[in-house]
């Protein structure tokens, strides 16, 4: 990884996965951070997201709900995933907590967390609320099994 490339891992919301890739979370209704901006961003929002500069991808997901497409977020999660090895790659919501969370868990999921164990693995690393409701939870510990779009 180039370290100009990617966060600081001590940075505001700024998760490490076991792999070592740094993914930032955050609220959109919170000021940006300070320092460079992301380079990949991941909205899971219920309506399209604002143009911000960079490339971006919408994942259609309502406050306290999962997202309306599954096999839709495990693509751009794979992507944000492989991203994030050579790029500052952010998740948002718009408070950055439930939906964003739930959202990191199952990026830990995808670079080996155990299901079962991802939500306590964001709720240490990023944010103890992370993660808000009962069926986001179950979310994460079933999202191995969601299949990827064809």
């Amino acid at each position: 990884m180039n370290g100009d490339s990617t966060w600081d891992k001590d940075g505001a919301g700024v998760l490490r996965l076991p792999s070592g890739r740094l993914i930032r979370g955050r609220g959109l209704r919170a000021p940006m951070p300070t320092g460079h901006p992301p380079r990949f961003g991941v909205y899971v929002l219920g309506a399209p997201p604002p143009e911000f500069g960079w490339e971006s991808r919408w994942v259609r997901w309502r406050d306290f709900w999962v997202p309306a497409d599954p096999a839709y977020l495990k693509s751009v999660l794979t992507e944000a995933l492989r991203r994030a090895d050579r790029e500052r790659v952010e998740i948002a919501c718009f408070g950055g907590v439930g939906r964003t969370g739930t959202a990191l868990a199952c990026l830990a999921v995808l670079d080996g967390v155990p299901a079962g164990e991802a939500v306590d693995f964001v709720r240490e690393h990023y944010h103890r609320h992370a993660v808000e409701t009962p069926w986001q939870r179950r979310f994460v510990t079933r999202f191995e099994n969601v299949r990827p779009p064809a």
